[in-house]
């Protein structure tokens, strides 16, 4: 992939609060955007277990770089909540969470026009990103649901204004959750026989999840269960955190490695581009770099 777009500037507006009558707590967003450009599509980003507005950073500022505008909401679950798991709201959190991202998607019009974005963004090419619990919240967007004690399915929280997405490290179905995540998870039972919508799924090939007795390809479900148009990146020594999405710093990131970021930022970046019909060079490029690559990374696509 090409550098030359990371010396395009951005800016970051935050924080911006978004309509959100019944939550407990203020729904805030931060808005990043390259300083120039027009015709701007929109990602909007679901942040994993108690990040914020303020984590993703390598992410967002990439994706901006490369003309889109991100919008990331601050979700209940976040450390600055502090919202335990032994918090009577933490049952319901992944409800609010898929309820953010709509008040975020009804209210994009708006949040662009505080940002002073509203002439340079795209409200017809939106697409829905998101890592780990996030990822989850994101798949609901596009259409997967959550299936009960009984296997039941429930509804359906897809939204029409998302036109393509992107989950990293996706919770895959819930047949094989351990105990701990049986009790306190019982909505990480996705299923994606209904997830419709274009999507990359990226999976890291070393990410052994402490929620699931099942091997890294677990996070691979959403790509093999759901109906295509699908892409899947898979990335052999990837890791939970897949190099620091969430931030160099960050004490989880356990597979710390600055250009696997990259390669996930910019691998999302050249699908979206082509799944909202923008522009295919990119992600044509890189699935001709991924054929002719070593394997440290590998592309399908159905």
């Amino acid at each position: 992939m090409s550098s030359s777009h990371l010396d395009q500037q951005i800016v970051a507006v935050k924080p911006l609060t978004v309509p959100a009558p019944s939550r407990s707590v203020e729904l805030q967003v931060k808005v990043t955007a390259p300083l120039t450009g027009q015709n701007l599509p929109v990602i909007v980003f679901s942040h994993g277990n108690a990040w914020s507005l303020d984590g993703y950073e390598p992410l967002a500022d990439r994706w901006a770089a490369t003309g889109f505008v991100v919008v990331q909401p601050t979700h209940l679950d976040s450390r600055r909540n502090g919202i335990g798991w032994d918090d009577p709201r933490f049952a319901t959190i992944w409800r609010v969470r898929i309820a953010d991202l709509h008040a975020v998607l009804d209210n994009l019009g708006d949040t662009l026009l505080q940002a002073g974005l509203e002439t340079r963004a795209n409200p017809e090419r939106i697409a829905i990103v998101g890592h780990s619990w996030g990822a989850q919240t994101a798949g609901a967007i596009l259409g997967a649901r959550v299936l009960d004690a009984d296997g039941i399915p429930g509804e359906d929280f897809s939204h029409s204004a998302v036109s393509a997405g992107a989950l990293i490290a996706a919770t895959g179905t819930g047949d094989t959750l351990t105990p701990f995540a049986a009790e306190h998870l019982p909505f990480m039972r996705p299923d994606y026989s209904t997830m419709t919508t274009p999507a990359l799924v990226v999976a890291g090939g070393k990410d052994q999840s402490q929620l699931s007795t099942r091997g890294p390809e677990w996070f691979t479900d959403a790509y093999h269960l759901s109906p295509s148009p699908k892409s899947l990146l898979t990335i052999a020594e990837g890791e939970h955190t897949l190099g620091g999405l969430a931030g160099e710093m960050a004490a989880e990131t356990t597979d710390e490695d600055p250009a696997r970021v990259a390669l996930v930022a910019d691998a999302i970046s050249a699908y979206l581009h082509d799944a909202l019909k923008l522009d295919d060079a990119a992600w044509t490029a890189l699935n001709n770099a991924a054929a002719a690559g070593d394997g440290t990374w590998s592309i399908t696509s159905k």
